[in-house]
């Protein structure tokens, strides 16, 4: 196995938003491979009830976008846009990019040509902690499966789940059953440039604690 791609691909997959070319088509052929690929991520007790809806149609991708809007807008006005990050942390020089980023999604995420919303069987709203992490840790990893493979064949998304405000309204308006739950939504597009770089992240060593909380190595 080639190290030094697969680190390539786990370090530079990133959301992309300002990036993502809308103008160009995207094949279903490709997003069904990157699919087919994604369910072979593990999922608890092998149940693989897992489900992703493909949005193709300019009028259902309008009116998902219009929930992720309104819930945008919503959490725009939350303090937790701008996080209060010491003057030392490495995530603050991009903060504002980010920012910027996301304002523009949330304003062109229609434009989009695919939406990709990968479900699971199964509500968690009134289950205890074990069983919501055994239903999210049966879908996320394929999840994030699918990102990798996108990013593979020149294709890039974003993980973001504000429309998740308006679950109710975006499973009526994709015909979703009230037994799933939706964990995401991935607009999907060819992306410009050729490359991604690494972000900026805290340390491992900060970040990753031995044996007991608290205790770190360098």
């Amino acid at each position: 196995m080639d190290l030094a791609t697969v680190d390539h691909l786990l370090t530079t997959t990133r959301s992309v938003r300002k990036r993502l070319d809308f103008t160009k088509p995207v094949d279903p052929k490709v997003v069904m491979r990157c699919l087919e690929i994604a369910m072979q991520a593990p999922t608890g007790s092998n149940m693989q009830g897992w489900s992703f809806v493909v949005v193709t149609d300019a009028g259902r991708r309008r009116a998902i976008a219009d929930l992720y809007r309104k819930a945008f807008e919503l959490y725009a006005t939350n303090a937790g846009m701008r996080p209060a990050y010491a003057t030392d942390d490495p995530r603050a020089a991009q903060q504002s990019r980010v920012v910027d980023s996301a304002v523009y999604l949330a304003e062109h995420m229609h434009e989009a040509p695919v939406f990709v919303i990968p479900c699971i069987e199964g509500r968690v709203e009134t289950a205890g902690a074990a069983f919501q992490a055994s239903i999210y840790g049966s879908i996320l990893p394929a999840a994030w499966s699918f990102m990798l493979a996108l990013r593979a064949r020149g294709l890039g998304t974003a993980w973001t789940t504000l429309h998740l405000l308006h679950e109710k309204e975006a499973a009526a308006a994709l015909g979703i059953p009230e037994t799933v739950t939706q964990a995401a939504l991935f607009p999907v597009a060819h992306f410009t440039g050729s490359d991604f770089k690494p972000a900026r992240r805290l340390p491992a060593s900060q970040l990753v604690h031995w044996d007991a909380w608290g205790t770190h190595r360098s």
